[in-house]
């Protein structure tokens, strides 16, 4: 089962509420995702530490109904 991008960024803003989520249908078949999420939350906080709280966003569905997700995070300029 497919997720659509607008439920992506749904979920990783109710979790991050000041991100900047941008989400991009690699493939086109809602499976193939890209994620750009930017937040002050990430300031100091190594890399891995960001993309924890991002997949902790997504409530289990990575794996499932979100089979790929090529995540790039940063805190803001």
């Amino acid at each position: 089962m497919a997720m659509a991008a607008n439920e992506i960024e749904a979920l990783i803003r109710a979790a991050i509420p000041d991100a900047r989520v941008v989400i991009e249908d690699l493939a086109g078949d809602g499976d193939h995702y890209a994620a750009s999420v930017v937040s002050e939350q990430f300031r100091g906080i190594p890399r891995v530490r960001q993309h924890q709280i991002v997949y902790a966003a997504l409530r289990g569905r990575m794996g499932g109904e979100l089979h790929a997700l090529a995540l790039q995070t940063s805190a803001p300029d």
